[in-house]
C-alpha cells in the first residue's frame, strides 16, 4: 500500500522534532507570521527549532511535492535566512520512491580528468572567456560531487544550489568559497540565458579555474603537479 506524501512528510518532521528535541531543542512546528522574525514573515516554514543562539528552519519534502513553485520558494527562503547570522535552513527529503543520489552512479567526471579540463578552461580565457565560465562551471560541479562523495555526504538532488548550500551546511567548504561559488553560479546563470554582464567575465572565469583547483585540492589531489 502506498503511504500518502503527506502522512510521509509529516512522519518525518515528527522524527526531526524528536531528535532535536533529544539535543535539547525547543521545537515549534508550523509557527504563525507573529511568531517569526520579520524576515521570514513571508514564509511558513514546517518547523523551528532553537537552542541558545542557534535557530534552524526545518523543511521536509518529497520530490513529488517539488514542483518549480516550491523550488521558488525554498530557494528564496534560503537566500533570506542565509543573511541572518546563527540562523540556517536544513531541507530534508523523504519519500521511499526518491532516490539518494550518488556521484558515481551518474558518472560524473573524476579528479584527473577536472583537472586536465580545468586547463583546457584556462586556454578558453583568453578569447572567449564567457565560454570558459560556463565550461568551468561545469568542471565546478563535479568537483563538488566530488568532495560531497569524499566526505560521505548523501546529496538528494544535482541543482548547483542545493549542492553548494549542503557543501557549506556540512561545513566542508568555507564562506568565501561559498560566497565565491553563488557568485559564480549566478553569473553563470546570466550567460547561459543570454543576459549581459556587467563583471568581467575574464578575471572571474580565472577565480572560478582557481577556486575549483583549490577544492580539488581537498581531495588530495597535486592539482599543479600534472
Amino acid at each position: 500500500m502506498t503511504i500518502p506524501t503527506a502522512n510521509l512528510e509529516r512522519e518525518r518532521l515528527l522524527q526531526l522534532a524528536e531528535e532535536y528535541r533529544n539535543k535539547g531543542y525547543e521545537i515549534f512546528f508550523h509557527p504563525n507570521s507573529e511568531d517569526l522574525p520579520h524576515f521570514l514573515r513571508n514564509y511558513r516554514p514546517d518547523m523551528i527549532v532553537r537552542k541558545g543562539d542557534e535557530a534552524v528552519i526545518i523543511e521536509v519534502k518529497s520530490r513529488s511535492s517539488l514542483n518549480s513553485s516550491s523550488r521558488q520558494y525554498l530557494q528564496n527562503l534560503a537566500q533570506s535566512v542565509e543573511q541572518h547570522s546563527g540562523w540556517r535552513l536544513e531541507l530534508v527529503m523523504t519519500n521511499p520512491e526518491d532516490y539518494v543520489y550518488s556521484p558515481q552512479t551518474e558518472n560524473s567526471l573524476q579528479a584527473p580528468e577536472i583537472k586536465t579540463k580545468l586547463q583546457v578552461a584556462r586556454q578558453l580565457v583568453i578569447q572567449h572567456p564567457e565560454s570558459a565560465i560556463l565550461y568551468s562551471w561545469s568542471l565546478v560541479e563535479a568537483t563538488l560531487r566530488l568532495i560531497a562523495e569524499h566526505e560521505e555526504i548523501s546529496l538528494q538532488g544535482l541543482d548547483p544550489l542545493y549542492l553548494v548550500k549542503q557543501l557549506v551546511t556540512k561545513g566542508v567548504i568555507s564562506r568565501p568559497e561559498y560566497q565565491l561559488l553563488m557568485d559564480a553560479l549566478s553569473l553563470r546563470n546570466k550567460i547561459a540565458h543570454g543576459f549581459k554582464t556587467s563583471q568581467s567575465a575574464s578575471e572571474f572565469a580565472y577565480q572560478i579555474i582557481n577556486a575549483t583547483e583549490e577544492l580539488l585540492k581537498t581531495l588530495d589531489v597535486d592539482v599543479k603537479g600534472c
